[in-house]
């Protein structure tokens, strides 16, 4: 893994409007060859980010130079609407806070944001959050309108970003690889928040979950994500003990990990409900596409969910595994539809005794003949005719059988590249709408 992920030019460009752009806003420096002793200019910057976090107030950027710096960083100050805080990499330097050696006390991160409004955290690598079990990377705990975006995450105990009890936050654009090293909870976790949006981050190389989802969270926007290679669920939704809510994951591709690419989940028997997940990618997963678990004790109630338009290819390894698994009994309204289900090891669409659930207008390629393995209502049977599978590009051509086939009930108006359904007389089946002027990628990166 490379990391972190460079600043775009529009990023440094709105850093340092940000800086210049309100009347009393300052802009401080950072470096190793600095003193803290120093007024934190670009000329004679602070020697620790530390310092800056003391320092600024609402509309402060701190531009943090190339260099290692040992220490844990709790910003002072919040900013305020329109007057943020911002703690930025310098544009087009490696600045990393590497935890390594540093006693970060319990239940605390090694960037810890809690109990602040409007900060922004943008393009750092925060490494090594280890002195403690319960040690995130990047924490936000009880704050709300905060930017986690850009930043690169290694080796933590705990999650590599983690969101508690807070509202209005951005997870963007991060890479997170090889957390949550002591076993708590998931690579990137937002618990008991609300008004999240989880878009466009890479996580990897974790023995746990990628993305979830939990713990009474509602009204959360999980897109345009990639996870892979994790020893756990890719993309996990988990209501724990607290009715958790009004989630929409989407856009999301999940590979090459040991469970499911996807699952959905109450544990200790909160309510989930109102779950949609449509237009993901799931392929060469250990377990299946996606399960409706009936995990971990005899309560798991869900209602109202909806699982459209997805591409489920190639999952299940060893002696079992498949497409979509509809295994709680306790889930009411689950629908199943436009579903593009293809050569999963075991089955494709399977449901276990007394599911309540509406299956129709899914792309079955070929029927396994397994336990509890169904069609539904008007299947459609055959080859996709994949673009290339192989390198994991799974648009399909205008013969595709998955074209036109699909159900407008429900059907997401936009497929996984953006383009509006439908493209031709119906809706298609599956994550990609076909369009013949279309230059087919991989969706997968390199």
């Amino acid at each position: 893994m490379k990391g972190p992920a460079g600043l775009k030019s529009g990023l440094i460009a709105l850093l340092l409007l940000s800086a210049g752009g309100i009347g009393r806003a300052a802009t401080y420096y950072v470096s190793p060859t600095g003193s803290d002793a120093g007024p934190g200019t670009e000329a004679a910057p602070w020697r620790t980010i530390r310092k800056a976090a003391d320092t600024v107030t609402p509309g402060d950027t701190a531009f943090i130079r190339t260099g290692t710096y040992h220490e844990q960083v709790v910003p002072l100050n919040s900013g305020t609407d329109g007057a943020w805080i911002t703690y930025a990499a310098y544009p087009g330097e490696t600045a990393t806070v590497d935890g390594a050696g540093v006693d970060v006390p319990e239940w605390a991160g090694l960037f810890d944001i809690t109990l602040k409004a409007y900060i922004r955290v943008s393009g750092l690598r925060v490494v090594n959050s280890f002195s403690n079990p319960h040690n995130p990377g990047i924490l936000a705990d009880t704050s709300q309108h905060v930017i986690i975006e850009f930043c690169y995450i290694e080796k933590t105990n705990d999650s590599g970003i983690g969101v508690w009890n807070s509202q209005d936050v951005v997870v963007h654009g991060n890479a997170v690889y090889s957390v949550c090293r002591a076993g708590w909870n998931e690579c990137i976790s937002v618990g008991e928040s609300n008004a999240v949006e989880v878009r466009g981050n890479q996580v990897s190389y974790s023995n746990k979950e990628g993305i979830c989802i939990k713990d009474g969270s509602f009204d959360v926007r999980v897109y345009g994500n990639e996870v892979f290679g994790t020893g756990a669920v890719g993309f996990y939704v988990d209501a724990q003990d607290q009715w958790t809510h009004d989630i929409e994951v989407f856009g999301n591709v999940s590979h090459d990990g040991a469970e499911n690419g996807f699952a959905l989940a109450s544990e200790v028997g909160g309510l989930l409900e109102h779950i949609n997940v449509y237009n993901n990618i799931a392929y060469a997963n250990g377990w299946t596409g996606l399960q409706v678990t009936a995990c971990c004790i005899a309560t798991h109630p869900m209602s109202n969910i909806h699982i459209t338009n997805n591409t489920f290819y190639d999952n299940g390894r060893g002696e079992w595994g498949g497409g979509i698994y509809l295994e709680n009994p306790q889930a009411h309204g689950v629908v199943i539809r436009n579903n593009l289900l293809s050569e999963n090891l075991t089955f494709q669409l399977a449901v276990g005794p007394g599911t309540d659930f509406a299956a129709d207008h899914n792309l079955i390629d070929v029927f396994r003949w397994s336990e509890g393995e169904i069609t539904g209502e008007a299947p459609v049977e055959g080859d996709p005719q994949f673009a290339d599978s192989a390198s994991a590009d799974f648009h399909i051509p205008g013969t595709s059988p998955a074209v036109d086939r699909g159900s407008a009930e429900n059907a997401p108006g936009m497929d996984f590249d953006g383009t509006p359904r439908p493209q031709g007389l119906g809706f298609d089946i599956g994550a990609f709408e076909y369009r013949s002027h279309l230059h087919t990628r991989p969706v997968t990166r390199p």
